[in-house]
């Protein structure tokens, strides 16, 4: 198979010739009206787990935007919206690329709870409930308070379960993803984090909320962005190689890769730029301030990935560097995204009355 050479520009991705030996789902990324829809088939990824809508949509924002994916699967013949695994499994089979539906945050409910279900027939499979700041459900990661799921959170939780939701704790503060995992009957995931270990952006999770998702059948995507990868006290692009020391420490903790999948952040399409709000915005930690500096400032980079891992062809030689690592095919296609599927298969299975 053919990779084209890397580019400077993220959301580009090469072409590759024939099938992808492995079955691959990236939990968190991004697509935008400009991508090229007709070839997102032959990057190498079997579903993408698009980010539906914006993270503060209101409902009526929050259904408009997740409805365009539909269009988006009506216009293309090469890309299905899957609700299910056996959809996922049948696209890879057909040679198509899957959307599932994710949404990074929970405001679109705004204390009416029917609101969830109503997304849930619409095709949202995975929800993040707060993203980086606090709302009526729970914590956010980056706000100033600590103080948990709310009482309309806790029905949230179990809405989720009922309908077959799966809930993603990335983004979410330490206190509210450990009473979402111990509150959930499902497990849960963390769709785009890294171990704060290594990397102790304000962003990456413990190894105690590591080892609580697992405990309890949950699944950590580690992330292939760079700002998430970048060790302290460094100034150079993050490799490769470093985001494989990740996937390595995460094993060693957790006893095995039975745990852990992957995503990568990226786009399909051009990325926009976020302009500031000239009345100023709350001082959130800082999550790329030092990448800026060092690395990329730019959202619209390659570089705002790996070197190593900027284009989703790129994830043969992730596969490969993995084998080279010590970790079994079986560990690389768990990762990959066997894992994921299985836990989907385990919450998706549901229908709601």
């Amino acid at each position: 198979m053919t990779v084209a050479p890397d580019r400077d520009r993220g959301g580009d991705h090469s072409v590759v010739d024939g099938p992808c030996p492995f079955l691959v789902v990236d939990l968190c990324m991004q697509a935008w009206p400009d991508a090229r829809f007709d070839m997102a088939h032959r990057h190498g990824i079997t579903a993408y787990g698009v980010t539906a809508f914006d993270p503060h949509d209101t409902f009526d924002q929050a259904v408009e935007r997740l409805m365009y994916w539909h269009l988006v699967g009506r216009r293309y013949p090469n890309l299905d919206v899957a609700v299910s695994v056996g959809e996922v499994r049948r696209a890879r089979e057909a040679g198509r690329a899957a959307l599932l539906l994710f949404s990074q945050g929970g405001d679109f409910i705004g204390g009416r709870l029917h609101r969830l279900e109503a997304m849930h027939r619409l095709g949202l499979r995975v929800m993040i409930p707060a993203y980086n700041r606090t709302n009526e459900i729970c914590d956010g990661l980056l706000d100033t308070t600590n103080g948990g799921v709310t009482r309309f959170g806790r029905l949230v939780v179990e809405e989720c379960n009922r309908l077959g939701i799966v809930l993603d704790c990335t983004h979410v503060g330490a206190r509210s993803a450990h009473e979402i995992i111990d509150r959930s009957a499902d497990p849960v995931i963390f769709s785009h984090s890294n171990p704060s270990r290594l990397a102790p952006n304000p962003r990456n999770i413990d190894d105690a909320l590591i080892q609580a998702c697992a405990a309890r059948g949950g699944l950590i995507g580690l992330v292939a962005w760079g700002p998430l990868v970048m060790r302290p006290g460094t100034t150079h692009w993050p490799t490769l190689d470093e985001y494989i020391d990740m996937v390595a420490y995460a094993a060693d903790l957790l006893g095995g890769t039975a745990h852990l999948t992957f995503s990568t952040d990226m786009s399909l399409g051009t990325y926009p730029r976020h302009d500031a709000d000239p009345w100023g915005a709350p001082a959130y930690p800082g999550i790329a301030d030092d990448y800026g500096r060092h690395v990329t400032a730019d959202p619209r980079s390659a570089k705002r990935s790996l070197d190593g891992f900027s284009d989703y062809a790129h994830v043969f030689t992730l596969a490969e560097r993995m084998l080279v690592r010590g970790f079994s095919e079986a560990d690389v296609r768990g990762v990959l995204g066997e894992h994921a599927l299985h836990l989907f298969e385990q919450v998706w299975h549901r229908v709601s009355r």
